[in-house]
This record gives structure tokens, sequence and C-alpha cells, in this order.
């Protein structure tokens, strides 16, 4: 069983390098596959097939690159708020602060 694990693990595509070259080689495909269309039906009807079989390209190239991450940058840039951290939660014995707004003065009160 670890045997074909190891190599499905070779058909798995990881980075988007790969998929770029997963969808040539289906564009040259359809390429091929287009030009026979063309010979064996002569016309429109070969022409329709044709482009069906480039269309198919663009929908599965798509698919591939959205299936891959993009990889992360190395330098958050941009105004983007940094993410907020979770609080631990509260148990009985730690105290938690409260502040109630009375008037113009602001108290903290412990609960």
């Amino acid at each position: 069983m670890t045997m074909l694990k190891r190599l499905g693990r070779l058909f798995v595509i990881k980075t988007r390098t790969e998929a770029w070259l997963v969808t040539y080689a289906i564009a040259v495909g359809a390429i091929e596959r287009g030009q026979h269309y063309m010979h064996q039906y002569p016309g429109f009807g070969g022409w329709l097939l044709a482009l069906a079989c480039t269309g198919v390209v663009f929908i599965a190239g798509a698919r591939l690159l959205d299936s891959v991450k993009p990889p992360a940058p190395a330098i958050a840039a941009g105004p983007y708020a940094s993410p907020m951290r979770r609080r631990a939660p509260l148990g009985r014995n730690r105290p938690r602060h409260v502040s109630l707004e009375r008037g113009s003065s602001r108290r903290t009160f412990r609960r």
C-alpha cells in the first residue's frame, strides 16, 4: 500500500510552475486534437470542434491555477491591519478589567 501512495505523490501538483507546465501540455494536446478535427471534418464543423478543444485549455488551466496556492510574500506590504491575537479563556482566578463610562471620567473596575 505504501508503494501506491509513493506513486500517487508523483501525480500531485504542488506548485504554480507545475500547474503552468501541465496547462502547457494540455494546450499542445488540444491543438493537435483540433488539427485532427479540422482535417477529419472540413468546414464549419471542424473549426467548431477545434475551438472547443482550445476552450477546454482555458477552463482546465484556470482550475489548476486556482487549486494551487500562490506563495506567501516574505514581507507583508500595504496598509493591512495586523492579525488579532486571541485571548486566553478567562478563569475564576484571573481578574477581568471592565471599564464603565459615567459622565466625563472613565473608571476601571475589577470583576
